[in-house]
């Protein structure tokens, strides 16, 4: 039986605080109070916001190390994801949460002051309309592969510090080879199957893809 509390998280990041693991069981919280009044999350799976979303957020955080003052873009956050958990992960790494949906934006703000999350702005708009680089830009299910890099690689600082080169991280679940098709053959990809690292039947198909910029 899956776990549908915070324990779960605990399971996976035992390095985590106390701090930590507050923030995110509240911030579990606040989305699920939120989500009555904006569908900040699917209805249906709601009540799964932690084993099926926020662990989902933090596979990038089991995969990936940054080192502090790292910049990160969340493009198309929605409800927070993957960024407000990252956040809490790594509190020196600073991450900017958009969205084109100002309603959202506006609930994702509010989490972020209930948190205290110091390292965190949300903003309300495109990709498109962005002049700031990151290092690297991350997303959950907002669109195709190619899409994602075109509306980010603008975005993309040419200046590298982390242990691996900048680019895009995106959450993807579905077939690996035509999630690979997504992207030009001359681009470096790579992927991590997210059902090694938690073993739920959840995971299965799911994967984090690294696309150097």
């Amino acid at each position: 039986m899956v776990k549908q509390d915070i324990s779960i998280i605990r399971d996976y990041f035992e390095h985590f605080t106390d701090v930590q693991i507050s923030q995110l069981d509240k911030f579990a919280k606040l989305v699920t109070e939120w989500n009555d009044k904006i569908n900040m999350v699917s209805r249906k799976d709601i009540d799964m916001l932690i084993p099926h979303h926020i662990l989902h957020s933090l596979g990038i955080v089991k995969t990936f190390k940054f080192i502090p003052g790292t910049r990160i873009l969340d493009l198309g956050t929605g409800g927070g994801l993957p960024g407000i958990p990252m956040a809490i992960a790594y509190p020196e790494v600073n991450f900017h949460l958009v969205d084109a949906r100002a309603k959202k934006i506006m609930v994702v703000n509010e989490v972020i002051e209930a948190l205290q999350l110091k390292n965190v702005k949300a903003e309300h708009i495109r990709a498109e309309e962005l002049n700031t680089k990151y290092d690297f830009v991350v997303s959950r299910a907002v669109a195709r592969l190619d899409k994602l890099l075109f509306w980010s690689r603008s975005n993309i600082s040419k200046k590298e510090a982390n242990p691996i080169p900048n680019g895009l991280i995106a959450l993807k679940g579905g077939e690996l080879s035509e999630i690979k098709a997504e992207v030009p053959k001359h681009e470096y990809i790579e992927h991590h199957n997210l059902e090694e690292i938690f073993k739920l039947e959840y995971y299965k198909e799911k994967y984090i893809i690294y696309v150097q910029s």
